[in-house]
């Protein structure tokens, strides 16, 4: 898996305190739903939307958590 972070992407994980590790669980375990223009996945508090550029290419939009 080959994981793609936009600048707000990766400022929104160095804030939060998230690993890449734990985006790719969140996109590999969690639940997926359909958005506009990519998927949401949920993974126990961590949220990731992501866009599927290629075969194993994600890119990801943003990530947050819930609380």
């Amino acid at each position: 898996m080959i994981i793609r972070l936009t600048k707000h992407a990766s400022d929104k994980m160095l804030l939060l305190g998230l690993t890449r590790l734990q985006v790719e669980n969140a996109i590999k375990r969690g639940s997926k739903f359909n958005q506009t223009d990519g998927y949401l996945a949920v993974y126990g508090y961590i949220k990731v939307a992501y866009k599927i550029i290629d075969r194993n290419v994600y890119k990801i939009k943003t990530v947050y958590i819930t609380r």
